[in-house]
């Protein structure tokens, strides 16, 4: 196969305060995936992830486990490398940013950026969040708490190093104009854009003094440098950039063909990292994909929460490959994706086990019976043959028109769009009964080599998503190596006739929910402490409040003026509610009770001074109040007498 050019594609860099969990693990996976599937297109892929080890969360974390900076993220990254190792990821550079070599680049960076003009000293003051390692405005903060994680705040005041982001606020937004394909999906675009850009950007903090879990600035001791400078720059580093010599490693992969990150980190990628680059006089990358999170039962994955899944737990129940076709099946392109025990076991069962699994084994087993596993020529063909060759020449090509918007979930569905059109073709053409008849041994032998031939094509379409999978099928099919390509694949009759397939080795065997969902939540149970014995108490619905507690909220009557559903969530709407002169947007969980069109017109009651919180990436600015009973009785809660939008509720 002649190589099509080179593709350079990262991941972010986890952090390393913890253990990731499968939502953080989802992107390494979807990145091998693409990764993988253009290595089997011809290209030169270069694909590099790894950790983000300096801050002051970092330096607080070690120092509460007794340890040194450096001793603990060694901990953490060797942890983060072990599942991703165990995910079957095929990095090239696992980078780490206390790697040497990091180190120098991002001094020689900063430096260079200050040599002209684009880093100056100042001082700040303002409201630090440490998880979240950023600082924000008085207007910003909510009630003492960061506008993004919600945990409290604190005051601080620093000398500290600015990069001047305004200067290229103009030349980046006429970029993303003229390069519409540089942010994806497009809602994500639109909000950079529109909530970041056009509004006018702040000059950026990039140097620290009161910690000292950093790279430390060359010029001035005190300062260290501070995350995004530290740790953006990885892309670029780790490819041997130099502000000086590049490497040709660098000369040959940069620009990156894409950046696969979370979308809770896209401003810093779509508007940091491009301006630091303008900067620096390099090319930017030609995308940056924001996926969406997996949210488990939808909810975000939280240690607090007590819902946290991670990935070596999973892959213990359901294989490596089980736990990649999920997360990779269950992203939508744009939307969260959701993660339940039950989905996941229903998923495996109904795909992988019977589908797939099922195609497979009897297939190869009906091969042996019947002939001994030798291959036999199509000599004798019927109308129903072309209809499943039309089907695997569409697999084949749809395929490659998902990947190539990075569509994954939908590629994954066109190849069990395949498997399950070679089932039906099981049943059309029924192998059992020709067996039966000697003069229709022709045909057995055509029907079964049409099935083996889209088995070959499913093992070469899957392996990119599911490696050991798709290596076990061509295994068990004793494929030759020139008939293992994806661009075999287009082709269908490369099995040679007298080769003999290896004996049917079960893929995926079924689970049995029930016992499966007892052995996972036994599992659970022995995992978490057991809660210290105490004095029964008497059962409350709710703690004691004063007036004072309850005059912290602030209720209104709102009109609903539009509704409709939010894409991919069954159960919620999303309502414009007028609220005296202003409107509202506002996310609701009633579409089980209430259609979008009969909600319009309704006077409800809000809770107006909610913190705003995005709800399956849809902006909610308040909460409709609600009354249920335990029969499954459900309402809004509405004023008896016809009182104007804006009312206050008391």
């Amino acid at each position: 196969m002649s190589k099509k050019g080179t593709y350079y594609i990262t991941t972010a860099i986890a952090y390393t305060s913890r253990k990731p969990h499968i939502g953080n693990t989802y992107e390494v996976i979807l990145t091998d995936a693409i990764a993988r599937m253009r290595r089997a297109q011809g290209y030169d892929v270069r694909f590099m992830t790894g950790t983000d080890e300096h801050g002051q969360k970092v330096e607080e974390n070690a120092k509460a486990a007794g340890m040194e900076p450096k001793e603990y993220v060694d901990q953490i990254a060797g942890e983060i490398k072990r599942i991703w190792d165990l995910m079957n990821t095929s990095y090239d550079r696992f980078i780490r940013t206390t790697d040497e070599d990091h180190v120098k680049q991002v001094q020689k960076i900063f430096k260079k950026l200050y040599d002209q003009g684009d880093i100056y000293k100042g001082q700040y003051e303002g409201w630090y969040c440490t998880p979240c390692e950023s600082f924000f405005t008085e207007t910003q903060v909510v009630d003492g708490k960061c506008p993004d994680c919600g945990r409290p705040v604190q005051r601080s005041k620093e000398e500290a190093y600015f990069f001047r982001m305004s200067k290229y606020q103009d030349r980046l937004l006429q970029y993303i104009e003229e390069h519409p394909e540089f942010i994806q999906p497009e809602a994500r675009k639109k909000e950079m854009v529109n909530n970041f850009l056009k509004p006018g950007l702040q000059d950026l903090c990039v140097s620290r003094t009161s910690f000292k879990w950093g790279v430390p600035v060359t010029f001035d001791e005190k300062h260290v440098v501070y995350v995004w400078i530290d740790a953006l720059s990885n892309y670029i580093t780790g490819l041997g950039y130099d502000t000086e010599h590049p490497s040709e490693l660098y000369k040959k992969y940069w620009p990156a063909n894409v950046h696969i990150i979370g979308k809770d980190i896209l401003r810093f990628h779509t508007i940091y990292w491009p301006i630091m680059l303008m900067a620096l006089g390099e090319p930017l990358p030609k995308q940056i994909f924001g996926h969406p999170w997996l949210l488990f039962a939808e909810s975000k994955m939280s240690k607090s929460l007590g819902n946290v899944i991670y990935a070596d737990d999973l892959v213990r129940h359901f294989g490596v490959d089980g736990v990649r076709y999920y997360v990779l099946r269950e992203m939508p392109f744009a939307s969260d994706g959701n993660i339940t025990y039950e989905s996941m076991i229903a998923r495996y069962n109904a795909d992988l086990a019977n589908t797939l699994g099922n195609l497979v084994n009897r297939t190869i087993a009906m091969g042996k019976k019947y002939f001994g596993g030798v291959i036999q020529a199509p000599t004798v063909t019927e109308p129903v043959d072309a209809e499943l060759k039309e089907a695997a020449h569409k697999a084949v090509e749809n395929v490659d028109q998902c990947m190539e918007t990075l569509h994954v979930a939908d590629a994954l569905e066109e190849i069990m769009v395949l498997a399950r059109r070679s089932n039906k073709y099981i049943d059309e053409t029924a192998p059992w009964v020709l067996a039966k008849d000697e003069s229709q041994k022709e045909r057995l032998g055509t029907v079964l080599y049409h099935l083996l031939e889209s088995i070959r094509i499913i093992g070469i379409l899957i392996e990119p998503f599911l490696p050991d999978t798709g290596a076990e099928i061509l295994r068990q099919l004793a494929v030759a190596e020139e008939a293992k390509t994806l661009d075999s694949a287009a082709t269908f009759g490369m099995l040679k006739a007298g080769d003999v397939t290896e004996d049917p080795v079960p893929l995926f065997a079924r689970i049995d929910e029930k016992k499966k969902l007892a052995e996972l939540e036994a599992e659970k149970k022995a995992q978490t402490p057991a809660p210290e014995k105490s004095a029964p108490q008497k059962e409350e619905s709710a703690p004691e409040i004063t007036m004072d507690d309850f005059s912290k909220v602030e209720l209104k009557v709102g009109e609903v003026i539009a509704c409709e559903r939010v894409k991919g969530a069954d159960k919620l709407l999303v309502s414009q509610i007028r609220i005296g002169e202003e409107t509202r947007q506002i996310v609701s969980g009633i579409a089980k009770w209430y259609q979008p069109e009969e909600f319009v017109g309704k006077k409800v009651v809000v809770v107006t001074n909610l913190k705003p919180v995005k709800l399956r990436g849809v902006l909610s600015e308040g909460m409709v109040l609600c009354a249920s009973d335990e029969e499954g009785g459900f309402a809004v809660v509405s004023p008896e007498k016809d009182v104007q939008s804006g009312g206050e509720v008391r």
